[in-house]
């Protein structure tokens, strides 16, 4: 049964909803959870995705690729599957992508250097067989001599088109040992033409430059004209989200820009449209980072929820889902104007993270009390 079933006695039609559930947290087997993904099914099946990290925090800990399943709308959740058992360090970026058929396709990444597809045909049950698909990444070291490859963090798409599309990010590691280090690094797209039977590199969206340093953790959003937006995690001193657009997600990108209402303190983002919501005639877009610029030394805090009405043009409108501290997550839209967004926050006494994964539910009656921008 749906969310919006089974919370309608509770929640009058129109109502404004903002509720947070714990989904995965630190327990004897996993010191901390990250790298969020989430995907909601055609048949309204949440799935959350995340590396359980063994022994510590560490991008080059242990973990595990795990996923736990709900069909009450995250109130409820399956125990923790583990999607894949090599224990090859690290396992993780998941990159899932629901196709019109209710597939979820699934891309990860192993060592940062195999790249593995998946994919689920019962709402992530059952999971198909790894297939190494590096030699797709493969393609770009004629143009880039990538050292290190790693897909999204976060969800992929479809496009009206019928493509699935992924954004990737690549680094040309200068520091080789004792780990191969993330930067400089460039982003870039990869896509599947026939339901991920086959895949393909897109061109390179953005390479390391002065005006866009080691961009990196990428997301794409398909807009009410069928062109695509990238969002791009970069380190700029200019603090601010950067984006970039295509005409189908894998040629022709226009020149980076930033967006100035968008605060960016270097980390990954989450973005997602909302086809049910169009105040304007088209979808709102909504863009989720830690929002810490009124923070001293703006650590990843203050997870806000921010507004475009108009293709991601402008961003007017922000909201406060979290004031403490949080990092990387990912969002889900539901045909009924229901978000969830899958963060990492704090669920312990401390002040710092303890990795913990929260999923927060809200709709766009929520968000509707939006206040604008200064």
């Amino acid at each position: 049964m749906g969310w919006s079933a089974c919370n309608a006695a509770r929640h009058p039609v129109g109502a404004a909803v903002s509720e947070a559930r714990i989904v995965f947290e630190p327990d004897g087997k996993y010191a901390s959870m990250r790298i969020p993904a989430l995907a909601l099914t055609p048949k309204q099946t949440l799935l959350a995705f995340c590396e359980g990290r063994i022994g510590n925090a560490s991008d080059w800990a242990d973990m595990n690729l795990i996923l736990r399943r709900s069909t009450d709308g995250g109130k409820t959740w399956s125990g923790i599957t583990v999607l894949d058992t090599s224990r090859q360090s690290p396992v993780g970026n998941p990159t899932p992508i629901v196709d019109d058929r209710g597939v979820v396709h699934l891309l990860y990444q192993k060592d940062y250097k195999d790249a593995f597809y998946i994919r689920s045909e019962d709402d992530g049950i059952t999971w198909s067989a790894p297939v190494n698909i590096t030699a797709v990444y493969d393609q770009f070291k004629p143009g880039y001599n990538w050292k290190v490859l790693a897909p999204g963090p976060g969800h992929g798409i479809q496009l009206q088109s019928g493509r699935l599309l992924a954004a990737v990010w690549l680094a040309d590691s200068r520091k080789l040992a004792p780990r191969r280090s993330h930067s400089p690094s460039c982003v870039a797209t990869i896509y599947s033409d026939d339901y991920g039977a086959t895949w393909h590199r897109g061109a390179i969206v953005a390479d390391s430059s002065a005006l866009i340093p080691n961009p990196n953790e990428s997301q794409p959003v398909e807009l009410s004209d069928r062109r695509v937006l990238l969002s791009i995690r970069n380190p700029s001193p200019a603090r601010r989200r950067a984006f970039a657009e295509s005409p189908d997600g894998a040629t022709t990108w226009t020149p980076i820009r930033y967006a100035e209402e968008l605060f960016d303190p270097t980390c990954m983002a989450s973005i997602v449209s909302v086809p049910s919501w169009r105040p304007q005639g088209k979808p709102a877009l909504v863009f989720v980072n830690p929002d810490s610029r009124a923070i001293e030394k703006h650590p990843r805090a203050n997870l806000t929820a921010s507004v475009s009405l108009d293709d991601g043009k402008t961003w007017q409108l922000r909201r406060v889902l979290d004031s403490g501290p949080s990092g990387y997550s990912d969002m889900a839209a539901g045909k009924d104007g229901t978000i969830y967004c899958l963060y990492e926050t704090n669920t312990g006494n401390n002040k710092g993270f303890n990795y913990s994964l929260v999923l927060k539910t809200f709709n766009t009656q929520w968000l509707k009390k939006i206040t604008r921008n200064n």
